[in-house]
């Protein structure tokens, strides 16, 4: 299992990796806007959510793992959802970011934090 501060490292390095992506690889406008929307997004996800490495603290963990479940699926299915838009690399880039997102999401106990709480 993951615990939820390596969860919320990993956050920060996937939000870093969504921001320097449109330098890494040649996307298509379309592909360049999604990586730029992901990286604010799991930026001030992780900011705001109630974990070790959140600064704001208003987000149940629990909730934050719903929307990485969400975030992950809809990569995966982007190709298909905006399969016009999409270049090649688009397509490949945001498959396997999903996969690894899903396969975080897999692996975090989302509920860590709730047990530490009931138990103190």
């Amino acid at each position: 299992m993951i615990t939820s501060k390596v969860h919320g490292n990993l956050d920060y390095v996937t939000a870093l990796f969504f921001l320097i992506a449109p330098s890494l690889f040649t996307l298509s406008q379309v592909g360049i806007i999604v990586c730029y929307t992901l990286a604010i997004v799991h930026f001030l996800m992780t900011l705001l959510t109630k974990f070790p490495m959140g600064l704001f603290r208003l987000i149940p963990f629990r909730g934050h793992g719903y929307v990485e479940l969400l975030v992950g699926i809809l990569l995966i299915l982007g190709p298909w959802i905006l399969a016009d838009s999409f270049s090649k690399t688009d397509e490949l880039l945001f498959m396997i970011c999903g996969v690894v997102i899903l396969a975080i999401w897999f692996l975090t106990d989302y509920q860590i934090e709730t047990v530490k709480k009931s138990r103190s």
